[in-house]
């Protein structure tokens, strides 16, 4: 049985690599490097074109009915968006400038907390969007349910299932 293996620190997971994949230190690098990089090609589209979105919105005819409040929520929003997306493109510089430099256990290490942080930050643009779109459409307070509720999902699917399974030999039933 595989147990939780820590991406913090993949030495503890190295020898498992070993024994079971047969793979090298370098093999494995590769191949995280490679599935990071899928990953990112999965995110990276969605949270440019929510970026390239969001920043068109002040030059639309109706941004002006946003009030105070949703307009610090909106760029707050952009913000997140912003961030987000030099974070997940972030890796594609970095191995740019580490290419033929040897050094793909940097790489990897800090191109996995890049989209992690991206990630983060990609849930709390998205919470954001739904806010304002909610607020627009349905009023204040369905923006705040709206916002909560997808904030809840963020944080449940894209944080604690994963921590969940990552800590724990856990099956999580209809998952």
């Amino acid at each position: 049985m595989i147990s939780a293996m820590d991406v913090d620190h993949p030495e503890n997971d190295q020898q498992w690599d070993h024994r079971e994949r047969g793979e090298t230190e370098l093999q494995r690098l590769d191949r995280n490097w490679t599935s990071l990089l899928q990953e990112l090609r999965v995110v990276q589209t969605g949270v440019q074109l929510l970026t390239g979105f969001l920043l068109t919105l002040p030059f639309q005819q109706r941004f002006d009915i946003l009030g105070d409040d949703m307009r610090v929520v909106y760029l707050v929003t952009v913000g997140c968006s912003v961030a987000a997306t030099l974070l997940l493109i972030a890796p594609v510089g970095m191995h740019r400038l580490l290419f033929r430099r040897h050094r793909l256990a940097v790489l990897v290490s800090a191109a996995h907390r890049c989209a992690y942080a991206g990630l983060v930050l990609l849930g709390l643009a998205l919470a954001g969007v739904t806010v304002i779109i909610f607020d627009g459409v349905a009023g204040s307070v369905a923006g705040v349910i709206a916002g909560v509720c997808a904030l809840t999902m963020f944080a449940v699917f894209w944080l604690v299932v994963p921590l969940l399974l990552r800590t724990k030999d856990v099956e999580l039933p209809g998952l």
